[in-house]
């Protein structure tokens, strides 16, 4: 008869506690390749200048568009719509409420694709975000419904950059969706003065983008970046919010 080594009592642990180190450390990478969504291979992006009562809001549009082009995203993927939008400029469409939900909503994104939407205007506690040119107010539940509509469940970067945007951060989040937001929902943001380029928290994210390397960096270096402005100013702090959802919470900044 064969015979078997009789392992001791210690070294039947040792063992035991290897073989459940490697299974967990198994489990952990098939979760994390199980629920991280794949970076898309291709992006549309949706871009919203609210109002007309100062350039900061076309600015940011017009830069955002420049630095999605510089990174590979096709013009006729960037769809731009403005309070100011008229018949010297034929890319940009009417910023009413209907077209700003419907132009998202109609996205219609497929798999190995992403969504990037972003949105700059004034904002009133409580209200959402304004649009000047129906006299309207842009609401995080019509906002998420649209998403819903045009980018299921594929990767969503969302950025609203208002007065009291914070409510969006928080309605709309999703296990797809990363949402940045210029202020907490009881707190205004800076920088509308018509003598500026760009709001403060708008002029930090376009300052962030070219050098973060993940959509956790741009946050934190856009946040970082308005505290500074802000003290600067003698402002009140504004607290820029963000949500970022279970699939996306590493999702590289790469177009």
């Amino acid at each position: 008869m064969a015979q078997y080594p009789v392992l001791g009592t210690a070294k039947m642990r040792s063992i035991l506690q290897r073989l459940i180190a490697r299974f967990c450390a198994v489990t952990a990478i098939a979760i994390v390749a199980i629920g991280a969504s794949p970076m898309p291979e291709h992006w549309q992006a949706v871009l919203v200048a609210g109002d007309t009562a100062q350039p900061v809001f076309d600015n940011a549009i017009r830069a955002v568009a420049l630095w999605l082009t510089e990174h590979g995203v096709a013009a006729a993927d960037i769809h731009r719509l403005a309070a100011s939008a008229g018949p010297h400029d034929p890319t940009t469409e009417p910023a009413t409420l209907d077209r700003v939900l419907g132009r998202i909503a109609s996205l219609h994104s497929r798999p190995g694709e992403g969504c990037f939407v972003f949105i700059t205007s004034h904002g009133g506690r409580g209200l959402g975000i304004y649009l000047s040119r129906a006299d309207e107010m842009l609401r995080p539940a019509a906002l998420a419904q649209a998403l819903s509509a045009g980018c299921g469940t594929g990767p969503t970067v969302v950025v609203v950059s208002g007065c009291y945007s914070g409510g969006f951060a928080r309605a709309m989040a999703a296990p797809n969706r990363i949402i940045l937001t210029a202020a907490r929902a009881d707190r205004p943001s800076f920088g509308c003065a018509a003598e500026r380029t760009y709001t403060v928290y708008d002029s930090c994210l376009l300052g962030a983008l070219p050098h973060a390397t993940t959509w956790q960096g741009v946050f934190a270096d856009t946040k970082i970046c308005v505290e500074q402005r802000e003290h600067q100013l003698g402002a009140e702090a504004s607290y820029p919010q963000a949500s970022f959802g279970a699939t996306v919470r590493d999702l590289p900044l790469q177009f």
